[in-house]
């Protein structure tokens, strides 16, 4: 059922998006991540939720009228009507939240692979039914935690991996932001004014929108898997519908324990996302403001700053475009979900086990997982802060 097959590796794979039109931020940063490689094209769009916009958006970005569509139903029925070798290859899925569910389920029975933003879906009914559309018609399933395509992210997750840091013992997460800590939603904004309504954005303002972010990353560095949960979750600005601060301890299967925070009343905080995790052999840290060092302190104490493309940090190699000392950042890494699923595409399309960033992005597993994350941080938080089983 998936789409038809490329012709030739070198042919850039066609795609659509699906919101991200004028006044949308995180739009313009999926097409940048998506063209930075230059194996993609955006050849279709339905691009904001009223046909006059969502055409006038095409229209900026050049898409050709007959492939500029008034609605995500209309580029469906018009990309399945064109040749195989013709139609879009993915979709890029960029709306508001409670947009997610039904263009993600009808594209992926379509058999068009899907890269959709985070969190996935509003519930874990809606994940588990978008996890049964994937696996029937076998399409590849990108969520762009975008955190987890940094260099050193993967150059952490092979160091949990190898042992290098033994057993792990303990985590501590963090993602700290303060653009909400004044009631920005009442002044018009839009960023604000979605990701606080309920209607749109689901049952967790902070938690669905950084705290998400935060549980993947655990799990990407670690593979750990959460057991149970304690959550204080508060909305501390005066009116607003969705919490704006959470603290969560975790307890994972293997017997570690975790404390993950996450909070957007922090003034003077910008996009603070960081982890430690300890082990039995060493630790590990990492901040996403400075994404290019990894502090790695063995047994002996003696700290290593290991950074890309350095002696000790192959594992970062394949995810990593410039020479040492260039820095690279945000757009690279979101950049390294898109090729990851691109070249995922391509193997399904050439009967090829996948490998590198082709095995790495998240995929619709971590997506229903965090959906579960969100769930289970909100119950407990309603609960008084109850350990709730994951």
């Amino acid at each position: 059922m998936v789409s038809g097959k490329d012709s030739g590796p070198h042919t850039r794979l066609r795609y659509g998006m699906v919101g991200g039109g004028r006044d949308a931020f995180i739009g313009a940063v999926h097409r940048m991540a998506a063209a930075l490689d230059g194996q993609a094209e955006l050849v279709a769009g339905a691009l904001s939720s009223t046909p006059e916009k969502s055409i006038a958006s095409g229209r900026d970005l050049g898409l050709a009228d007959d492939r500029n569509y008034g609605s995500w139903q209309d580029m469906l029925a018009g990309e399945l009507a064109r040749k195989p070798g013709d139609r879009i290859d993915f979709v890029s899925i960029v709306t508001p939240n409670h947009v997610h569910f039904p263009v993600a389920q009808a594209f992926a029975k379509a058999g068009i692979h899907v890269v959709l933003d985070k969190p996935m879906v509003l519930s874990s009914d809606q994940a588990n039914a978008l996890v049964q559309a994937v696996e029937e018609s076998g399409v590849v399933f990108a969520v762009t935690y975008n955190y987890t395509g940094y260099p050193m992210v993967k150059q952490a997750a092979q160091l949990v991996r190898s042992g290098a840091i033994g057993n792990v013992r303990k985590v501590f997460v963090e993602y700290h932001q303060g653009w909400l800590s004044d009631k920005l939603e009442d002044t018009g904004q839009k960023q604000a004014a979605w990701r606080t309504d309920p209607k749109r954005s689901g049952i967790a303002g902070c938690v669905g929108d950084i705290g998400t972010h935060a549980e993947n990353l655990v799990h990407t560095i670690t593979g750990l898997e959460i057991s149970e949960l304690c959550a204080d979750v508060t909305t501390f600005v005066q009116g607003r519908a969705l919490d704006d601060d959470a603290a969560v301890l975790l307890r994972f299967s293997n017997g570690a324990r975790g404390t993950l925070t996450c909070s957007q009343v922090c003034y003077g905080e910008e996009n603070g996302l960081s982890i430690r995790v300890y082990g039995t052999k060493g630790a590990l840290a990492w901040k996403q403001e400075e994404p290019n060092f990894l502090i790695y302190t063995p047994t002996d104490g003696a700290k290593r700053i290991l950074k890309p493309g350095g002696p000790e940090s192959a594992a970062s190699a394949h995810a990593t475009r410039l020479p040492p000392g260039h820095p690279e950042a945000f757009i690279e890494a979101f950049a390294n979900i898109y090729r990851g699923a691109i070249e995922a595409i391509r193997a399904l399309q050439a009967g090829e086990a996948p490998h590198g960033l082709a095995a790495e992005f998240p995929t619709v597993y971590d997506g229903a997982r965090g959906v579960r994350f969100i769930e289970r941080v909100i119950e407990s938080g309603r609960a008084g802060g109850s350990w709730i089983q994951f």
